[in-house]
């Protein structure tokens, strides 16, 4: 194509832009960046086969036209969705925050879009709802968040009728063949009491999270074994629901009794809330009571002091959750990942 020739079909492009008759399509980009159709295909698809000079031509013309790629159309002329549905539970809290934030950069990398339906209270109709919702969007696959047992209990009862897989850390059977991926809860505690005897703790308590959550209740068990094996004192035991107002309130129950020498705490933001409990009593945390959270959520080591705390990596378990769908959709067999966690060692403990 001569330069007449590319800049007659950039002004036939402006033309048809400007027209308002219709938006522009790959032919005009084709025709404004002087290539064929399917290299234009090539481009969008982020093919490696295409020159960089021509790839810079043909984003050049995309932006020129202000193309925009009809991906309604394209699902039902390839038979294929760049499109993927993610079930997640309340993103208040900082775990499925993190991990939906992780879930849309990785698919977004790959070429996907990411559709989301929040559960804002787990139930089988709410599940359902959900899966309806993304199957009328044309949705490639779908990935679950299954944080609680009622959750689990619904998926192994249901066909979901695209490719899937949880994200969870347990489950209720473990012969199912639902493709899972998780954070495995029970190093992290083990690695937080075997430290806490190292350090001379032989007395710990736990502050639980909310009973039929697989994380609480996987901590929990490994809280009660770990005890057993390493010969610690039972310091005792309660339940909060994740928030800093309930490990607030656990505090100061336990300072109005007995106060062992360490506590076991579901999340960083009951720990948080039991700080200032302990703070505001006059109870050094580190010295008199040492103190372990779990998630090492973003601030933690500024907390006062800064918090002990079991590491759950949040941004892997997204990007391998985005792996593991497509792999499925690629028909690929898959197992099961449980990602490890790690303590991380600070002042309070």
């Amino acid at each position: 194509m001569t330069e007449q020739d590319s800049a007659s079909a950039s002004d036939t492009g402006r033309r048809r832009r400007s027209s308002g008759t219709r938006p522009p399509s790959m032919a005009d980009v084709a025709a404004v960046a002087g290539v064929s159709h399917q290299t234009v295909s090539r481009v969008l698809n982020q093919a490696d086969a295409v020159r960089p000079e021509t790839r810079d031509r043909v984003l050049a013309a995309i932006d020129q036209l202000g193309y925009r790629r009809n991906e309604t159309a394209r699902t039902l002329a390839t038979r294929t969705s760049r499109l993927i549905g993610v079930i997640t539970a309340d993103f208040v809290l900082y775990g499925p925050a993190t991990t939906l934030l992780s879930i849309q950069l990785a698919a977004a990398e790959r070429g996907y879009m990411v559709s989301v339906a929040t559960l804002t209270e787990f139930s089988a109709q709410r599940l359902r709802q959900a899966i309806d919702q993304f199957l009328s969007q044309g949705v490639a696959g779908i990935i679950i968040s299954a944080p609680v047992v009622r959750i689990a209990e619904e998926l192994e009862r249901i066909t979901v009728p695209v490719p899937s897989i949880a994200v969870a850390s347990g489950w209720i059977n473990p012969d199912s063949t639902i493709a899972r991926i998780g954070v495995g809860q029970r190093v992290g505690v083990r690695q937080a009491l075997e430290h806490l005897a190292a350090t001379g703790c032989d007395e710990v308590a736990h502050f639980a999270g909310p009973p039929h959550w697989f994380d609480s209740e996987e901590r929990a068990i490994q809280w009660n074994e770990s005890m057993a094996e390493l010969n610690l004192r039972f310091g005792g035991y309660d339940r909060g629901d994740w928030t800093a107002e309930s490990g607030y309130v656990m505090a100061q129950r336990m300072l109005a009794g007995h106060l062992p020498e360490a506590i076991v705490i579901a999340n960083d933001q009951m720990a948080l809330g039991a700080l200032r409990a302990f703070g505001e009593a006059g109870v050094r945390v580190g010295k008199d009571v040492r103190i372990v959270g779990y998630d090492d959520e973003a601030g933690t080591a500024f907390f006062y002091p800064s918090l002990t705390t079991v590491r759950q990596d949040f941004f892997r378990l997204g990007r391998e959750a985005v792996q593991m769908l497509l792999a499925v959709i690629r028909g690929k067999a898959v197992g099961n990942i449980l990602i490890p966690s790690e303590l991380i060692v600070r002042d309070s403990a």
